[in-house]
C-alpha cells in the first residue's frame, strides 16, 4: 500500500479534478490506452455498467487516458459513459501511477499505457492494484474486491 499521487486533470467537458477532492470516498483510478478502440471501449462500458452498484458502496470511477479532451466527450456521448474521464496528455499521472512502460504487440515494443486500475481507499492510500487487466468485466471483480475490502 502507498499514497496515491494526486494529481489536477481535466475531464471530457473541461472541467478539472483534483484526487484529494475526493478523500472520503473510495475512488478506482483506471488507466486505458486509447477512447473508442475494442478493448478500451469494453472496459469502459463494464465501469458504465457497473456504475451504480458502485455508487451504492461510495466508489467513484475516474478514467485516464492521453487522448484530449474533446476525445474524451466524444467517447463518452457514444457508449453513454455516466463517469468521469481525464485528460492526461503529457503522461505525467500516468507515469506517476505506474502505468506507463515497454509494451509488445504484433512483435513489435514500444512505450505505451498500460492498462492498470488502482483502487483508492478514502484517505487516499492505494489498497489494490491491477496490472495489465482483461478490459471486460472488471467493474464486477472490483465491486467485489471493494466488498471484501469494505468487509460487507
Amino acid at each position: 500500500m502507498r499514497p496515491a499521487p494526486d494529481f489536477t486533470l481535466p475531464d471530457q467537458n473541461g472541467a478539472d479534478h483534483s484526487l484529494h477532492d475526493y478523500r472520503g470516498k473510495w475512488v478506482v483510478v483506471y488507466f486505458y490506452p486509447k477512447d473508442d478502440t475494442p478493448g478500451c471501449t469494453k472496459q469502459a462500458c463494464s465501469f458504465r455498467d457497473g456504475r451504480e452498484e458502485l455508487e451504492r458502496h461510495n466508489v467513484t470511477v475516474l478514467g485516464i487516458s492521453a487522448d484530449t479532451v474533446a476525445k474524451h466527450k466524444k467517447f463518452a456521448e457514444n457508449h453513454n459513459l455516466k463517469f468521469t474521464l481525464l485528460s492526461d496528455p503529457d503522461k505525467k499521472v500516468i507515469q506517476a501511477f505506474g502505468a506507463w512502460g515497454p509494451k509488445k504487440f504484433m512483435g513489435r515494443e514500444f512505450l505505451g499505457i498500460h492498462r492498470n486500475t488502482y483502487i483508492v481507499d478514502p484517505e487516499g492510500i492505494i489498497v489494490k492494484e491491477y496490472h495489465d487487466v482483461k478490459p471486460q468485466d472488471q467493474a464486477i471483480k472490483i465491486l467485489k474486491d471493494i466488498q471484501e475490502i469494505q468487509h460487507v
